[in-house]
């Protein structure tokens, strides 16, 4: 059995770092052209030059801020162009940690337009798209704090819990026109954020509660999602597969 999204058309947002970047990179590596979003002005320009030198272009990069209504907006315009995407995969998120009595109204807001207003949007085009062409692959990319919470997660776990009955009402809507739609829920991954917040001593101490004994790679989580978003995918939807190495069980 070989994945291959050779003459496909993916996209994923927040594709510059992390779980993101790992995702668009195996998809490239599988053969998949690809739309891609990022945040850094600076970034996105030199990323985009750089494809065109090695890659022929094949990956494309836009600058959006999903927290701006009229970055967003125009984003989506831009998908509007596309004839054809053939996976989907809403992965930019951010979070805001506090107790609910603290949280900002601003912070609510941002958590809200980004980690559930954009798939609402992008989804609302790109289904479009899909049912079109009779063909498409959705995924969103939840949480472990969408399944279970802990304090001061209100406003993410809030969005999460979202995403994932924005999966299931969509797949229900989608089915019919081969379109399939499920979410990830990853649970703790080592990233370079990761390892920003915590200290190597925290991060065995919290890989000691996962019965796999190890936080997941990046990798882990893309291949689910590679999965999921290939054609040997031809009946699961409406599924929130958790990856988390057994967290939620403990």
């Amino acid at each position: 059995m070989k994945i291959d999204y050779s003459n496909q058309v993916v996209l994923v947002t927040g594709a510059t770092r992390g779980i993101g970047k790992q995702i668009a990179d195996d998809f490239a590596g599988l053969g998949a052209k690809l739309i891609l979003t990022g945040t850094n002005k600076d970034q996105v320009k030199i990323l985009n030059e750089t494809s065109e030198k090695t890659e022929k272009g094949k990956r494309k990069f836009y600058c959006v801020d999903f927290t701006n209504a009229e970055s967003t907006e125009g984003f989506i315009e831009e998908l509007k162009r596309y004839e054809k995407i053939d996976v989907c995969v809403n992965n930019a998120g951010i979070n805001k940690i506090d107790y609910i009595a603290e949280v900002k109204t601003t912070d609510w807001d941002d958590v809200m337009s980004v980690n559930l207003r954009a798939p609402f949007m992008v989804i609302r085009v790109v289904s479009g798209i899909m049912k079109r062409n009779a063909y498409g692959r959705i995924i969103n990319i939840a949480s472990i704090l969408g399944v279970i919470s802990k304090e001061k997660r209100s406003a993410y776990s809030t969005s999460k819990f979202g995403i994932m009955g924005m999966t299931v009402a969509v797949s229900n809507e989608l089915a019919k026109h081969n379109v399939l739609v499920n979410s990830v829920s990853p649970g703790f991954v080592l990233t370079d954020l990761t390892r920003s917040i915590l200290s190597e001593k925290e991060i065995e101490d919290l890989a000691t509660q996962i019965p796999a004994q190890r936080l997941a790679g990046p990798v882990d989580i893309s291949n689910v999602v590679l999965f999921l978003a290939s054609s040997f995918n031809t009946y699961i939807t409406g599924q929130n597969i958790i990856a988390d190495g057994g967290f939620v069980n403990v």
